[in-house]
């Protein structure tokens, strides 16, 4: 079991699928405070929910970001520390992009309540993430 552990989560790997269950977890976790804090921003400090969707989203970048080094993408890469979160930030304001695109068309337009919305774009935004950050971690090493 321990192994199997150490396999999943800890062990260096350039699997892409055992990145991609790292990922999901990774992701999972970042997700939370991004849907958590959007939740705080807009229903409790009642900041409108597009400008809470950019501090949340943001938030839940480095939460991503720290713990995509850690265990998912934890090679040794050939660029500095800040031109590789530089290159990560930018894939992670494409990432806020099309998030706020999404969350404004589903509520706007479909009349999905915001939380749902939220949900759904966040699910379309991870899978580009992490297509993204793979093909990143590729060129970099």
């Amino acid at each position: 079991m321990t192994e199997l552990i150490n396999k999943l989560f800890i062990n260096q790997t350039n699997n892409s699928f055992l990145q991609f269950i790292r990922y999901g977890f990774v992701g999972g976790i970042a997700a939370i405070v991004n849907i958590g804090m959007l939740y705080v921003f807009t229903d409790m400090f009642h900041i409108h929910y597009i400008v809470s969707n950019v501090l949340s989203f943001t938030l839940g970048l480095i939460v991503n970001y720290i713990l995509s080094k850690k265990f998912v993408f934890s090679n040794n890469v050939s660029i500095s520390k800040i031109s590789e979160f530089t290159i990560y930030a930018i894939i992670g304001v494409i990432g806020l992009g099309l998030d706020t695109l999404l969350l404004w068309l589903f509520t706007e337009k479909i009349a999905l309540f915001y939380m749902v919305s939220k949900i759904i774009s966040t699910i379309i935004v991870f899978i580009w993430n992490f297509g993204a950050r793979k093909v990143l971690y590729k060129v970099i090493e």
